[in-house]
């Protein structure tokens, strides 16, 4: 792989940069499961990371009434949180990521969090100053709606077609397609590698040693 310079490299948190695929998929079957609803399968509650509620609903629990959708978030929250401190930033990417920033690339955050989410994650993993601009789910519109990278280029500078977006998903590569930008799916994540291929993509990575190679040759 040769590496390419982009304007502003865009990461997605959960499952890309923090190994939290696992955690969320089991906190939300533990959720319909606190509320005696049909449990979805892990592969299911996986395929809806990065996903808004209402999306999100839709596939895992399309039975649960709107009006306990709220008491569905708070079951999950509490099952996840509670869990959250021990999990790690993936090996070797808060390495990658320090690197990348002492040679001047602009770095930024995209993900389906909230904004609360993100800020206590930055505070698990001491890594927010890695980042030029954050944005959550939130803050903006849901993947895969491009919302969040235009935002981002609005703050930046950054036009879309001039970032990466960086994500283990295939929300996170539509968002980068709706968005008019490239996108590098890894397959450490919740996706599986066959369904990120059929996404639109500049490459796709097995291993953080890989993406290294890839932005910084």
């Amino acid at each position: 792989m040769s590496a390419k310079e982009y304007g502003l490299y865009v990461f997605d948190w959960d499952g890309t940069i923090m190994d939290t695929t696992g955690l969320i998929a089991r906190g939300i079957q533990q959720a319909a499961k606190s509320l005696g609803l049909k449990v979805p399968t892990l592969e299911t509650a996986r395929s809806v990371i990065g996903l808004g509620m209402a999306d999100t609903m839709r596939i895992v629990n399309p039975d649960c009434p709107y009006e306990r959708w709220d008491e569905y978030l708070a079951a999950y929250k509490r099952w996840y949180i509670e869990r959250e401190a021990a999990v790690e930033v993936m090996a070797g990417l808060e390495g990658l990521l320090e690197e990348m920033k002492s040679r001047g690339m602009r770095l930024a955050v995209a993900t389906g969090k909230s904004r609360a989410g993100l800020n206590r994650v930055f505070a698990l993993t001491g890594i927010e100053h890695l980042f030029e601009e954050t944005i959550t789910a939130d803050e903006s519109f849901s993947k895969p709606n491009p919302a969040m990278l235009f935002e981002l280029s609005d703050r930046t500078g950054v036009a879309p077609a001039d970032m990466v977006m960086v994500g283990d998903t295939v929300h996170d590569l539509q968002l980068a397609q709706n968005a008019g930008a490239e996108a590098v799916g890894v397959t450490w994540g919740a996706s599986a590698r066959l369904d990120l291929e059929k996404m639109p993509h500049a490459a796709l990575v097995d291993t953080v040693d890989e993406l290294q190679r890839l932005f910084l040759g």
